[in-house]
């Protein structure tokens, strides 16, 4: 019986965000993924491409822990409390970050910082769905708030994604943890824009999104 890989495809990304997060996307490479693990190269290679395949599910499996908590603090109470649902995901993008402080870290950057000019069209499909998913359920929650106007929707976008995500960016950068009041601040803030909203006509949602 074949012995299972002592080093499988998620403890090489864990240590991949972890240098990441200490370094910048520039600090991961094959070679150092190898090293922090203690893996010989060859185990690396064998589970990715190379190194931009290795940067583009760093970057991909990160967002996407991320939007699975979001998505669902969101559209939990959409139909019912469309304020509350919008509120739950600024809560969100705080708690998920003391949570995950590295991977935090990781959102400081873009897709753009990962390769994403390089990454092979599978990746760009994965991360084009993140970003629709996206922008449809800000466009949701901006219908279910009353309004469908241009102004409604940056507003919205600005509430729940860049608001928040500002706060949290301040204290990675000065590595200073989130304090105990981060998250109540972040839908406190959250709530003051989203009422009332500009009415008008629909336009397309613009958010920072998978990449």
């Amino acid at each position: 019986m074949a012995r299972p890989p002592r080093f499988d495809t998620n403890q090489l990304l864990d240590a991949a965000v972890r240098l990441a997060a200490m370094s910048g996307p520039a600090g991961v490479t094959m070679s150092a993924v190898a090293k922090e693990v203690g893996a010989p190269s060859g185990s690396v290679y064998h589970r990715f491409a190379g190194r931009t395949a290795l940067l583009a599910e760093v970057w991909l499996r990160t967002v996407e822990s991320f939007q699975e908590g979001y998505f669902k603090a969101l559209e939990a109470d959409i139909d019912i409390d469309a304020q509350r649902a919008g509120r739950a995901a600024a809560r969100h993008v705080v708690a998920w970050s003391r949570a995950h402080p590295q991977e935090a870290a990781v959102l400081l950057y873009g897709a753009e910082d990962f390769g994403r000019a390089d990454w092979s069209e599978e990746y760009v499909h994965r991360a084009e769905r993140g970003n629709h998913r996206v922008r449809t359920a800000l466009e949701s929650l901006t219908a279910a708030l009353g309004s469908e106007s241009p102004q409604a929707t940056e507003r919205v976008a600005i509430a729940l994604i860049d608001l928040p995500l500002s706060l949290v960016r301040r204290h990675l950068r000065a590595g200073t943890p989130l304090p105990a009041h981060a998250e109540a601040l972040a839908e406190e803030c959250t709530a003051a824009l989203l009422v009332p909203l500009p009415a008008g006509p629909a336009a397309p949602a613009s958010a920072p999104t998978t990449g």
